[in-house]
């Protein structure tokens, strides 16, 4: 299915940017719109370190720093064969899953603190994060040159304005946003100016998300009016999950049902469980010294293959002798696919209008985590889609879509947002007995209690975008 879009109704040529930086992987999507034609949105399929793997849409997100903190490997170039004896040697410094230093820092998320790797020595994550956007932008310049006839010229003329959808999870708000906007300035992707900072769009990956589902395979024009859709965007680091409602029958205009979820459940927490399970399994085994490799194994095949817990799987590393039976390992349900099935399933029950649920994502790969998920939905009457498209590329692809296709209208507050205020002392409130203590008196001479918040927006209030 190829999504209709209108013509580009601007006045001159512009450049769309969307780049989706995962936890572990990332991508880029493109449209260069081009005044009265219609918008058409690619991605970027070739990268140094992966041109000889054609159509290739994204590469790890990982890098390499030296003693001076110089970047000296990055992306796919960052995980060539012989990289990681050459980092050893010149005592480089790996950076990865740095991504997940912005996020919230919120209570009862120690085992996530744990789990992510450290930043190089001397560097912020805005640095990193930084290094990696210029680095984004250098193979969107390269690949759009080489993609497009007289792409010199072409670039010459859209480079100086070029418009960025920066997607990120769900559940980041102002404060990441404001570390990713420094990071963006800082890679020189734009000045830090009013203008600037205009041409920078961000976008939770769950609304993307959608925006990719409704232009490949989601049934939406099919959709009544008031009948909804669930988003789940399972990827490297979270586990997103969103829910809309069509709001009209022959027009695809949605809105947000309730506050967006964001989990940190993501497909890397699989391979660190299954680090600590093989790291104690075979510590006293010939394969010991193999970890690194079988885990990377393990993470690119088993963990993507297996289908259910009754079944027996082989992490193939290396010869025959590798595939021993009597080692026995066996890759079973683990809390974060159940975390994610339990999620929807509740968020299913109490949204009874809800009919789809649409997974993408790169770990909607793993066909265990697609049974599981229809399986538990089974009794509620949902439909399960997996789009046939490349759902790894949904968030980049989808970022473009909600650049030209703004299908979400209504969206709900994650928090509540108000102002601080004095208040008319009332002496028959208890509350405001309780801090009678900080009373004071205005230039009117009437008794005031400072320190009221006073409410503007409600958290779970609706609202509605142009």
């Amino acid at each position: 299915m190829t999504p209709q879009y209108t013509p580009y109704p601007g006045t001159r040529r512009k450049l769309v940017l969307a780049f989706d930086v995962g936890t572990t992987y990332s991508g880029i999507s493109y449209s260069i719109l081009d005044p009265g034609q219609v918008p058409e949105i690619k991605g970027v399929i070739r990268f140094p370190g992966h041109e000889q793997i054609r159509g290739e849409s994204k590469i790890p997100t990982v890098l390499y720093y030296d003693k001076s903190g110089n970047v000296r490997a990055i992306g796919a170039e960052a995980m060539r064969e012989g990289i990681a004896e050459t980092a050893l040697d010149e005592g480089w410094t790996k950076a990865e899953w740095f991504k997940l230093h912005i996020r919230p820092k919120r209570a009862g998320l120690d085992r996530i603190t744990a789990s992510i790797p450290p930043l190089p020595p001397g560097k912020t994550v805005i640095r990193v994060l930084a290094d990696f956007l210029r680095y984004f932008r250098e193979c969107a310049m390269v690949y759009i040159k080489g993609a497009h006839p007289n792409g010199e010229d072409l670039w010459r003329s859209i480079s100086s304005d070029i418009e960025y959808v920066i997607s990120h999870p769900n559940g980041w708000e102002g404060y990441q946003q404001s570390q990713i906007r420094s990071a963006i300035v800082l890679a020189g992707l734009v000045p830090d100016t009013v203008s600037g900072n205009a041409r920078v769009t961000f976008l939770t990956e769950g609304e993307a998300s959608l925006h990719f589902a409704i232009d490949y395979g989601f049934p939406a024009k099919s959709m009544k009016a008031g009948e909804g859709v669930i988003i789940v965007d399972a990827g490297g680091g979270t586990i997103d999950i969103s829910a809309y409602r069509k709001k009209e029958d022959k027009v695809n205009k949605f809105e947000e049902t309730t506050i967006a979820q964001c989990h940190f459940f993501g497909s890397v927490f699989v391979s660190v469980q299954a680090r600590v399970f093989l790291e104690e399994y075979l510590k006293d085994s010939d394969f010991y010294e193999d970890l690194d490799h079988i885990v990377k194994c393990f993470d690119k095949s088993t963990k993507v293959r297996f289908q259910n817990d009754a079944q027996m799987e082989y992490i193939k590393f290396g010869a025959t002798r590798d595939n021993d039976p009597s080692c026995n390992i066996r890759y079973e349900s683990n809390s974060n696919q159940s975390m994610l099935t339990i999620a929807i399933v509740l968020w299913s029950v109490r949204l009874t209008y809800d009919k789809y649920i649409v997974l993408v994502g790169g770990f909607s790969a793993s066909e265990w985590l697609v049974s599981k998920v229809d399986e538990a939905l089974k009794p509620f009457g949902l439909s399960v889609i997996r789009p046939d498209s490349l759902v790894n590329k949904a968030v980049s692809d989808g970022a473009v879509s909600f650049y030209l296709n703004r299908f979400v209208r209504v969206r709900v507050a994650k928090m509540a947002y108000g102002t601080k205020c004095i208040w008319h002392y009332d002496p028959n409130d208890e509350e405001h007995q309780s801090r009678k203590s900080t009373m004071i008196v205005n230039a009117a001479g009437d008794k005031m209690i400072p320190g009221r918040f006073d409410t503007i927006i409600s958290k779970v209030a609706e609202l509605l975008f142009p």
